[in-house]
């Protein structure tokens, strides 16, 4: 039994051996999966283009899918040139035989290759166009079509311009494709100052462009093939699509920039088996139709150390009195929730939340200025906005903290705001749960990234997996600003943990808060304290520090995807 996850890939031999199966083995191997290459069609082509293409007979087919089905089922499925509706026929039994037996889905990953950058013989006819919007796209959980192959499934022009990308993606969507991925990142489209490289996401989970710094490379036969089977790939090792996507175009990316000359063309690209552990490859991704702005780190530097979670300032208080005896408070966050003031309408809300900051802000102004937190408000960002905008509260004395699901809520204008008052001082702390998440966060210029839940955490109901120690540390090791580890961290040891892990700082909600067996409150909360900062600074030492890992583990079961809204 193999020990790694098993990928089919249904698709045509390049005897160039540059795109095709030959790219999927790369890429495969890049992915650390088990590649089973299904011949469905055969070319005779080079690096200058393609001279003729056979679909093998179907029975040649079946009999290739037979084999595996006996030794090698797969947990995901891809499909490159298949070269006939027989093909499609053949491989559609299977996928039927395999949803019949039950067990887990085994997910399918189209890419629909319809014919040659390089030009050369046709691929499609147009019993196999049918085939792919009747039989399937509706099967399909993820199509990775270039910009020309995602105009010929819909029948209409090649999209012009970025702009006119999404909608082509949702067409395809409603034609029954679970998720669409449109590459195409470095086609021809006016854009000729652009400097990034671009593909459009359309998931159950996310959407917008994925952008990294286009790369200056020649060699890039079998990009398409290469972005795609690292989708599928990534999803075989169990992550939701929107997360393969994003690991996909960093494998992509990779490759491309590991090519090598191989012929009077274009020649292949490569992998970098380390793609997933380099920091350079995150990518970044938009909330909207706008292409994401380019990664900015806040000039001041997020401070390390502990990072409290008040409901309120009377329950602030007594901890920022215990700040004025011992260090290591970094961050407070009042996290006043709305739901805990239904006596109070907007308007008067909207006060007693502004008394609270200010009650706050003036303890800590009390406090000898080495041992100032940083005062975060959770939430509440229209009326943090509004403050700013009116003069009532100054932006560079606090922080913000938003989900990010509040982020997209906001819409253009609202980020448009906060953009504003993050040019006027305030610092913006994001959530982040995902891979997704994370390459969303690194294009809105936050102060800091909170990754989470890291344990088990019984203060929020979240459909996300513990990260645990493991996605922390690669949290910390490619995001470009400071992480907080936040979520059923409860003990000096979790603590110490954390920030061995690689964090700036170490979220505490009940650890640090009053408990109702205190003979003294104060005295206990003072005590917490001092446990938490020493055990902080222990886990920043150098012998504390654990190795990152190379590649993240996926925090959301693929089987909840349909039901989480972007």
């Amino acid at each position: 039994m193999s020990d790694r996850p098993v990928l089919w890939s249904v698709a045509g031999n390049d005897s160039g051996g540059g795109a095709g199966l030959s790219a999927d083995a790369r890429a495969a191997e890049g992915c650390a999966v088990h590649l089973c290459p299904v011949v469905a069609s055969i070319t005779a082509q080079n690096s200058l283009g393609v001279a003729r293409v056979v679909p093998v007979a179907a029975e040649v087919l079946d009999a290739q899918l037979a084999a595996l089905a006996a030794d090698l089922r797969p947990s995901v499925i891809k499909t490159g040139l298949i070269g006939s509706a027989e093909g499609v026929a053949v491989l559609m039994r299977w996928l039927a035989r395999f949803d019949a037996e039950g067990g887990p889905r085994v997910r399918l990953v189209v890419d629909p290759v319809l014919g040659a950058s390089a030009g050369g013989a046709a691929f499609c006819d147009d019993a196999l166009l049918a085939a792919y919007r009747e039989r399937l796209l509706p099967r399909a959980d993820l199509i990775t079509p270039n910009r020309r192959e995602a105009a010929r499934l819909l029948g209409v022009a090649d999209a012009a311009t970025p702009a006119e990308v999404p909608a082509q993606a949702a067409a395809l969507r409603a034609l029954g494709a679970g998720a669409v991925a449109i590459t195409g990142g470095d086609s021809a489209d006016g854009a000729a100052d652009r400097t990034d490289a671009l593909d459009w996401i359309d998931t159950p989970l996310a959407r917008g462009w994925l952008a990294l710094p286009r790369l200056d490379a020649r060699h890039t036969h079998g990009t398409g093939c290469t972005f795609a089977t690292s989708a599928a790939a990534a999803m075989a090792r169990g992550f939701v699509t929107a997360d393969a996507l994003v690991l996909a175009k960093m494998a992509t990316t990779a490759a491309i920039a590991a090519g090598h000359a191989a012929g009077q063309g274009a020649g292949p690209v490569g992998f970098d088996a380390g793609f997933a552990g380099d920091a350079r490859r995150l990518p970044r991704l938009g909330c909207d139709e706008t292409p994401p702005g380019p990664v900015v780190v806040p000039p001041e530097r997020w401070p390390g150390g502990l990072y409290a979670i008040s409901d309120s300032f009377a329950q602030a208080a007594p901890l920022l009195a215990a700040a004025a005896e011992v260090a290591g408070l970094c961050a407070l966050q009042l996290r006043i929730k709305r739901a805990a003031h239904r006596g109070l309408d907007d308007a008067a809300f909207a006060e007693a939340l502004q008394v609270q900051i200010g009650q706050a802000q003036a303890a800590i102004a009390a406090l000898p200025a080495e041992r100032r937190p940083v005062l975060v408000i959770n939430d509440h960002h229209a009326l943090v906005l509004d403050a700013i905008e009116a003069g009532r509260l100054d932006a560079a004395s606090i922080a913000l903290h938003l989900g990010q699901e509040d982020m997209l809520a906001l819409g253009a204008a609202g980020r448009a705001r906060l953009a504003a008052a993050q040019a006027r001082g305030l610092r913006l702390g994001l959530s982040s749960h995902s891979l997704w998440e994370l390459a969303r966060a690194t294009a809105l210029q936050p102060a800091y990234v909170a990754c989470g839940p890291v344990w088990a955490t019984t203060t929020k109901d979240m459909p996300w997996t513990p990260q645990g120690l493991h996605n922390l540390g690669w949290w910390a090791r490619m995001a470009p600003v400071p992480v907080v580890g936040i979520g059923g961290v409860l003990d000096e040891a979790q603590v110490e943990a954390v920030m061995a892990a690689g964090a700036a700082d170490v979220c505490l909600v009940r650890a640090l808060a009053a408990q109702p067996g205190d003979a003294d409150p104060a005295a206990a909360q003072r005590e917490r304290l001092v446990r938490m900062a020493a055990a902080c600074q222990r886990g920043r030492g150098p012998s504390a520090a654990l190795a990152a890992p190379l590649w993240p583990r996926a925090s959301l079961d693929p089987a909840a995807e349909a039901g989480i809204v972007a």
